[in-house]
């Protein structure tokens, strides 16, 4: 079933019903009131701080979207790219690309004007959507994308080589367009990274996303009455299709704009939400503003919330203990999951086993798993290797990249993910390592080749490496082991200064004055990197965990 159908569906059965709720917090902090003042004083409840949108209105939106597109002869199977921060407009346009059966092509907002322009060539894209946080950096490059046959601004005072999507699309038709569509039909391209740090196009079909839908709700029983609180950016395969399980339910999403402690408490409170998805360093920060008395828990209704779960990078069983004691009457799960597999989901831990964190789980819901050899032939049960996945959200391949596509995707439907793991006697997936140098931290990936290549810019730098450190809020934080050359000195606040032009969440956190060991092919030796100034914080986290 293609997954626009489900949107159809909601419209049809519940379409006067609240589906998605924007919340700007800074909007209040800019009034100098509360939460709970505004509630009081403005009980409409619709303009720049809070605003809803019912399901016939997110159904009516994506219609005329996609019939504005065929009016500019969109055809079957043109790519459609994303530019957003999260907001009310973001889903009614991924949904109405889609009706019109073109592909979605979410971007990260984090990527500099030459990251977009590299996915949006690399990806073929025709129409490209964007919001006012995003006009200097595509108007930097608008120049450069001949293939794009328009910029379309959703946003207040458009530039003046864009097009303004709110008053284009009002005077389309509201009705479902008359385009055929299959569950096999490509629906959208999603951006992942290789070692090398250069994004990968990884296509999806309708097939992919529907079943993506299924296995959220299997895994965590969303209903109809729960409430959704989707805080990660609607870019990212693990807050959207976590927000498919709510979606195939017809259940209320809130899409919260910030991450501080007391906006997600407030959230939770204001707009009854069940269901919250967390990055480890949020819900760190939640326990510690707790704990400094910031948060008195008490002055907020939350006997509603009753799971939260994590993913996107490793969670530290010690924080999940200490969650507990906060919250006792959670429930609690962690999913595994990649791109390449349309997100969590794939491993799941269940609810059921919170004896086990610390595992990823076991095969999600209509999923197989693998753990195999360099000659992907299956290890015995504690045996360290390659994890593999089978299923129907599996990507139909990396767009324009048949290499890389035979190398990911064997002809019997294995997606090796590159991520080493084990089990143990009772079938639970630990992961143990990363083929891939990639850094995870506070969800976020990071290449260290991309910010090698940087600091190699620099005069005094003979060499460097970077590797990720274990940190107890972001999960890991990338560190620069640099090799300064003789007769030059550097120092820390040097290489800060220097790298103040990459963008903050690129910058290296640590910096380490040593040589860099290669190996005798010239290959960087990571691993005795990590093991030298890493092994003691390791060692010690271990220790903590047990």
């Amino acid at each position: 079933m293609p997954i626009t159908e489900i949107l159809a569906r909601n419209a049809e059965l519940y379409g006067e019903d609240v589906a998605l709720v924007e919340i700007n917090p800074q909007e209040l902090e800019k009034r100098h009131t509360t939460w709970k003042e505004y509630s009081l004083i403005e009980p409409s409840r619709s303009d720049s701080f809070r605003s809803e949108m019912t399901w016939g209105q997110f159904d009516r939106k994506a219609n005329r979207l996609a019939n504005f597109l065929l009016t500019r002869h969109l055809r079957k199977g043109d790519k459609v790219a994303i530019l957003l921060m999260n907001c009310l407009e973001w889903l009614p346009i991924y949904f109405g690309i889609l009706k019109a059966g073109a592909m979605a092509v979410p971007l990260n907002f984090r990527y500099t004007a030459e990251e977009i322009k590299y996915c949006l060539e690399l990806a073929d894209v025709d129409y490209l959507f964007f919001g006012p946080e995003f006009t200097g950096r595509v108007e930097a490059i608008c120049d450069q994308l001949p293939r794009i046959k328009s910029f379309l601004y959703v946003g207040e005072d458009c530039p003046s080589f864009a097009e303004p999507y709110g008053n284009l699309v009002s005077y389309c038709s509201s009705r479902a367009p008359q385009v055929q569509l299959s569950e096999e039909d490509e629906a959208a391209i999603y951006f992942s990274s290789g070692t090398t740090g250069f994004p990968k196009a990884i296509v999806h079909c309708h097939r992919s996303l529907t079943h993506a839908c299924i296995v959220e709700q299997k895994h965590h029983g969303q209903t109809k009455d729960d409430v959704f609180l989707c805080i990660p950016p609607l870019y990212h395969t693990g807050a959207k299709m976590h927000w498919f399980g709510s979606f195939l339910v017809g259940g209320k999403a809130v899409l919260l704009k910030g991450i501080k402690p007391e906006w997600i408490i407030s959230a939770v409170s204001e707009e009854k939400c069940t269901v919250v998805w967390l990055l480890v360093p949020w819900a760190q920060d939640i326990l510690d503003a707790v704990d400094r008395g910031e948060i008195k828990l008490e002055s907020y209704q939350l006997s509603q919330w009753h799971l939260m779960h994590i993913g996107a990078q490793p969670v530290p069983p010690s924080l999940i203990k200490r969650w507990k004691q906060v919250f006792p009457h959670h429930d609690y799960d962690t999913n595994y999951g990649l791109s390449e597999s349309i997100g969590p989901g794939a491993v799941h831990l269940g609810i059921e086993n919170i004896d086990h964190v610390g595992a990823i789980g076991k095969a999600g819901y209509g999923w197989e798993c693998a753990i195999v050899d360099e000659n992907r032939n299956p290890v015995a049960p504690g045996e360290v290797g390659e994890l593999a996945v089978r299923g129907a959200g599996v990507m139909k391949c990396y767009h324009k990249d048949e290499k890389a596509t035979s190398e990911t995707l064997s002809k019997d439907g294995w997606l090796y993910t590159g991520d080493m793991a084990k089990t143990d006697a009772n079938g639970f997936i630990y992961l143990v390592d990363r083929k891939k140098d990639v850094i995870i931290t506070g969800g976020e990936n990071l290449y260290p080749v991309q910010i090698e290549d940087f600091l190699r810019r620099h005069n005094a730098i003979k060499d460097v490496a970077v590797i990720g450190l274990p940190d107890a809020r972001l999960g890991e934080i990338a560190a620069a082991i640099i090799e300064v050359k003789p007769g030059e000195t550097l120092s820390e606040e040097d290489v800060e200064n220097f790298c103040k032009s990459l963008p903050r969440y690129q910058r290296p956190r640590k910096v380490i004055f040593a040589n860099v060991p290669r190996n005798p092919t010239g290959k960087i030796e990571k691993p005795l990197l990590r093991k030298t100034y890493g092994g003691a914080n390791l060692v010690a986290q271990q220790n903590e965990l047990d």
